[in-house]
């Protein structure tokens, strides 16, 4: 069973940060078109709030046209868009390197960018995780541990050589990409940045830095709600973890800063927007 979410943070207002929660997951296709919600009652429970608040939530929603309330027990999401793709083909592809911190909102921007462009979308994660967990095993550790030396030393430099070979492959197919990864120790490092802005080069693609910015406490709240076992150490840990990181770094090069804190701008306008942005640098076939 998921771990519950952790107590939203006071910065913004409860149903405010619950809706946009939802309106994230309707927009990536985590909750589908026709998807029947939890009850109110169901749904306070996740989230440790009122039944006003998720009420209060659910009307904005509503108002929007993601909701549609068919009784007062039962609201259905309402996204046909979802299944809507046109494929944005550039003579000169990009490759659009997602990083961020846990929690932040890498996987679903990246939902949200393959579905606009139908460009594929590569996660670090589901590319790797069955291999890495396996050899995690192997070596007698717990296949959950991202912590320790021999992870981080011998296993993280291949997920991201895998990662970067899969990327390379689609590129060279003449595929623009979306790589979701955390990235942070490639984005800190300007050695990487500049060898794999050639790699692209070399191929005649065109290499984009998107950082996400989440906020301490809505970071919390996204790592508990996934529920992910690997998640474990920096929750049983999390004032440790958090005090270890800055959340205020931002890539050495060019870049788009995504904000996903609960008091910006939706997910779905900021994703638009991007990839306008990226393909004012393009040229369409």
């Amino acid at each position: 069973m998921a771990t519950p979410p952790a107590p939203l943070s006071r910065a913004d207002s409860l149903h405010v940060q619950v809706a946009r929660n939802i309106r994230n997951d309707i927009e990536s296709g985590a909750l589908r078109d026709g998807t029947v919600l939890q009850s109110t009652r169901e749904l306070a429970a996740q989230w440790g709030v009122s039944v006003f608040t998720i009420s209060e939530a659910m009307k904005i929603l509503a108002q929007e046209g993601l909701i549609e309330s068919k009784s007062r027990s039962k609201r259905v999401v309402r996204a046909p868009g979802q299944t809507r793709v046109a494929e944005i083909r550039l003579r000169n592809p990009n490759v659009v390197l997602v990083g961020g911190y846990p929690g932040s909102g890498k996987t679903e921007l990246g939902r949200i960018l393959a579905r606009e462009t139908g460009w594929p979308m590569l996660d670090k994660d589901t590319l790797t995780r069955p291999v890495v967990e396996a050899a995690l095993e192997f070596i007698g550790h717990s296949p959950n541990d991202r912590e320790s030396s021999e992870y981080l030393d011998r296993i993280r430099p291949r997920e991201y050589e895998a990662l970067a070979a899969a990327t390379r492959e689609n590129v060279m197919c003449g595929n623009s990409v979306i790589v979701t990864a955390p990235f942070i120790r490639e984005f800190n490092d300007e050695a990487w940045i500049k060898r794999t802005q050639a790699d692209y080069s070399d191929m005649d693609a065109k290499t984009v830095f998107v950082w996400l910015y989440c906020d301490r406490d809505v970071m919390h709240t996204y790592v508990r709600r996934r529920g992910a076992a690997r998640d474990a150490v920096k929750l049983e840990n999390w004032s440790t973890y958090i005090a270890g990181i800055d959340t205020d770094f931002r890539p050495p090069v060019p870049h788009y800063l995504i904000d996903n804190c609960a008091s910006g701008v939706p997910l779905q306008q900021q994703a638009k927007e991007l990839i306008g942005r990226i393909l004012d640098g393009g040229v369409r076939k």
